[in-house]
């Protein structure tokens, strides 16, 4: 008798294992729409702090297992060389991390019926004074929480605070995405400060915090190439990597940050207005920026604040001759 055979009343095949096939569905279906698809197994394994997941590399993914069915992804888990219950720890591993923790907090677990001024989110943006239109991509969010934001068409803070409360209870989100919103929600101005160019203790959005994180989203390399044209001394370190920058990379960084300045400039006038008078009266551009902390971002924030230098008059004097041609 084959002992394997269920007609034969052996047992199941899936016997040795807690999660049946429609909680392979169940589960993988639900993960589907996570942001975390794409994160190593390894790492959210880590963060549940159970057991690791014993592979590694770049196709060990959620992503990689749940266009799967139950028998493929056993399959594919044994021809890695893997017992059949890691079948079960994998399901852990993508149900804990779904239950993990409800990444938006009781402020946002309302119906979506609700109103964008009944937001509590939103609110909190009035409450500090900051833009609800505000576009995300002048805040210091990481390139892949603003890419994910472009595909979600978050485009403003005021989306952000929508998109936080339809996602509730859907979506699992983490990184830098979580932290705005947890501070959004708690109203935590230190790390409000470190995604949006706020001043803690202060109220509104500033130009001189804005220009700093424009100049933070550059590579650290290209950073330094910027200090370096402005004769600021650098450690050696970062004498070496302002070195690998190309003249072609510069330019284009400065064109970058001239039109973040631009752009920010229009959610505060008043404040560059104020900034551009105190220069007129004769204050260093580097004592208007000393509230940054850092020389290499003061060297190149002042140079952005700095009024352009008048073209000399034997320049201007050769333009005019050329125009009259």
């Amino acid at each position: 008798m084959n002992s394997t055979d269920p007609a034969q009343g052996a047992a199941s095949p899936f016997a040795i294992l807690r999660y049946t096939p429609k909680d392979w569905d169940d589960v993988r279906m639900a993960f589907s729409s996570s942001i975390l698809v794409d994160t190593a197994l390894f790492s959210l394994a880590q963060n549940l702090e159970g057991v690791d997941w014993p592979l590694q590399g770049p196709d060990e993914t959620p992503a990689a297992y749940i266009d799967l069915s139950f028998d493929e992804m056993r399959e594919r888990l044994a021809l890695r060389g893997q017992p059949p219950l890691l079948a079960d720890h994998l399901i852990d591993i993508l149900k804990e991390t779904l239950a993990f923790d409800d990444p938006f907090g009781e402020m946002v677990m309302q119906s979506e019926a609700i109103e964008a001024e009944e937001n509590p989110l939103v609110k909190n943006l009035e409450k500090l004074q900051i833009p609800a239109n505000f576009p995300i991509v002048l805040t210091a969010l990481a390139p892949e929480t603003l890419l994910f934001c472009r595909l979600e068409n978050i485009t403003t803070l005021g989306e952000f605070a929508l998109a936080a409360q339809r996602m509730a209870g859907s979506v699992i989100v983490g990184g830098d995405f979580r932290a705005l919103l947890n501070a959004l929600s708690n109203v935590d101005e230190r790390t409000l400060a470190r995604y949006l160019p706020f001043r803690p203790g202060s109220k509104g959005i500033h130009y001189i915090e804005g220009l700093a994180q424009g100049l933070g989203s550059q590579p650290v390399a290209v950073q330094a190439a910027l200090a370096r044209e402005l004769k600021q001394n650098l450690p050696e370190a970062a004498q070496e990597l302002a070195r690998t920058v190309s003249s072609e990379q510069i330019a284009k960084a400065k064109a970058e940050l001239h039109l973040h300045a631009g752009v920010l400039r229009g959610f505060c006038n008043e404040e560059y207005v104020e900034i551009q008078r105190q220069i007129a009266a004769g204050m260093s551009p580097r004592r208007v920026v000393a509230v940054l902390g850092d020389p290499m971002t003061e060297a190149v924030v002042a140079d952005l604040i700095s009024p352009p230098a008048p073209p000399r008059a034997g320049m201007r004097t050769r333009l005019l001759r050329w125009l009259r041609k």
